[in-house]
């Protein structure tokens, strides 16, 4: 444990164990310092009530003393009032700050100190204006001579009509306040509290920050140091052509277990490939042999695939052209059912030869038209043709083979704007999308209608299917680029999201109704293109 910290940038668990140590001490810090400034704040607050208490007190004190107009027994009131431990001061002063009781003879007759709350907890500025504070201060705050914190607490003794109506005073009903008491009180014994839950806390967090430090230090030595060493130590080994060590396996099968048993793995490997080798060098000319038969298998294989992409290239011209000979041979059907009975073998036989040989030639158009790069250039497309024309492409392969089409289109001819080869790039998808999700094996509605949204025509291009559904937390991120539900194999992410595309930029929209285990509806509208009378 103690080569941790000898080297500390060398040490993965010294690196954790310094900074989450940092990161509580600062949090205890922060911590510490907030609940000491909150107990500050509720013993001031505390402070300020009892304070304020005592004041009442006072003034009711002397109230009877004062009606009485009685200066000896206010004078002996204030002085029993400042006995208690904790209360320095008691004063009563006029409004020109002339004190005129004090628990301390010695300050009666002077005036008050206009820098402290006395004065400025009412004027602006005592010395150059009469002008009121709105709103007063009452209470200050502040050190005595032995460092204690005390308080400076400022009352106004109200004229009230026991005052104003007694015989022996003159003050009319107008005079409002008629002095003031000030009083200074200790807040020692609060501070020495204050003092003692500081250590107490200090202590605390202390003792908690050194007890989490070294309960860390040890989980992670036991977790990452020491394993990482000892991978360490397998590497130096297998480093120095050691290949018979062996990394102790720990028990868990977190990332260090995993790795440790991935490295012996790795070293039983390299083993192996050194024994491999070493046989190799003693068997070199079987092995060249082996080698040279391996290559030549190589070339073999390199020769095919060059032959199978040229032939790639060429489907294309040779699609093309079996188009000559099958037009030959269905002009030579057409003329040699004419020579035959109509009703015969022979010419049922020949009808048959010009069907298939039709629905070949068929079926090469869709291809090329399908392949062939067109410009992106956009103009009247029939929905109806495109729609049927992929059908017919694709029905007879053999992932359709046992899906049933249920084609229910629109009797008129609905035209949009739009790329014809886009539009059938839509469908296909669709209808792929639909087989995926069938396994093969469904049924799937095609439907084409005029609806009227908003007061504007569209053609709904409905693609159903009797597949597994989409679930709920797929719908927002259906025609988002690369997402897909496939397997690996069977999908890119893109179809949806390209046809996506296509629609948007035609003016259009799609939208998707889907129920888990009962299939999906894909509705693709696009705006219809009205003939104007």
């Amino acid at each position: 444990m103690k080569n941790v910290f000898r080297h500390p940038e060398k040490s993965l668990a010294a690196k954790l164990i310094i900074a989450i140590g940092l990161l509580m001490a600062i949090g205890s810090f922060v911590f510490w310092y907030a609940i000491l400034k909150k107990q500050e704040q509720d013993v001031m607050a505390i402070a300020s009530k009892y304070g304020d208490s005592f004041m009442g007190f006072t003034i009711e004190s002397i109230s009877s003393t004062m009606s009485d107009f009685s200066p000896e027994k206010t004078q002996q009131t204030l002085e029993r009032l400042s006995i208690p431990e904790g209360v320095h001061r008691l004063r009563l002063y006029k409004h020109d700050g002339t004190i005129s009781f004090s628990s301390d003879k010695k300050d009666i007759g002077l005036p008050v100190d206009k820098t402290t709350v006395t004065c400025k907890g009412c004027h602006f500025d005592a010395e150059k204006s009469p002008e009121l504070l709105t709103e007063p201060k009452k209470i200050e705050k502040y050190k005595d001579p032995e460092g204690f914190t005390a308080l400076k607490l400022v009352e106004a003794i109200y004229n009230k009509p026991d005052c104003y109506t007694a015989a022996c005073h003159a003050h009319t009903n107008e005079q409002k306040i008629l002095g003031f008491v000030e009083a200074d009180l200790s807040l020692a014994l609060l501070d020495e509290a204050l003092f003692k839950q500081g250590l107490a806390l200090t202590a605390y967090v202390f003792i908690f920050i050194m007890a989490v430090s070294v309960a860390l230090g040890i989980i992670l030595y036991k977790i990452v140091s020491k394993p990482v060493s000892e991978l360490a130590h397998g590497m130096e080994n297998v480093a120095s052509g050691n290949f018979d060590y062996v990394v102790p396996v720990m028990k868990s099968v977190d990332e260090i277990g995993v790795l440790a048993n991935t490295f012996n793995s790795m070293i039983k490997d390299i083993k192996a490939a050194r024994d491999q080798r070493i046989l190799w060098t003693r068997t070199l000319e079987a092995e060249i042999a082996k080698q040279t038969e391996e290559i030549q298998k190589t070339y073999a294989n390199l020769a095919q695939t060059e032959k199978l992409a040229s032939l790639g290239r060429m489907a294309a011209g040779v699609a093309h052209e079996i188009n000559n000979p099958l037009t030959g041979v269905v002009t030579f059907a057409y003329l040699m059912l004419k020579r035959v009975q109509p009703n015969s073998q022979d010419a049922e036989d020949l009808n048959i030869i010009i069907e298939q040989t039709e629905r070949c030639a068929k079926i090469i158009k869709n291809l090329l038209s399908f392949a062939r790069a067109t410009p992106s250039e956009k103009g009247k497309v029939a929905v109806n043709e495109v729609l049927s024309r992929t059908i017919y492409m694709i029905k007879n392969q053999e992932k359709f083979h046992n899906i049933d089409f249920n084609v229910n289109m629109d009797k008129s001819e609905l035209i949009t704007m739009g790329n014809a080869s886009q539009f059938q790039q839509i469908s296909l998808n669709m209808l792929i999308n639909a087989a995926d999700a069938m396994n093969e094996r469904g049924t799937v509605t095609i439907a084409t209608r005029k609806i009227t949204e908003n007061g504007n025509p569209f053609v709904e291009i409905e693609f159903t299917d009797t597949g597994s559904g989409i679930k709920e937390e797929d719908m927002p991120k259906l025609f988002e680029p690369f997402f897909t539900t496939k397997p690996v194999d069977k999908g890119t992410g893109l179809g949806l999201s390209v046809s996506h595309g296509i629609v948007k930029h035609s003016g259009g929209d799609i939208k998707v109704k889907s129920a888990v285990g009962k299939g999906t509806s894909f509705f693709i509208r696009l705006p219809l293109l009205e003939e104007k009378t």
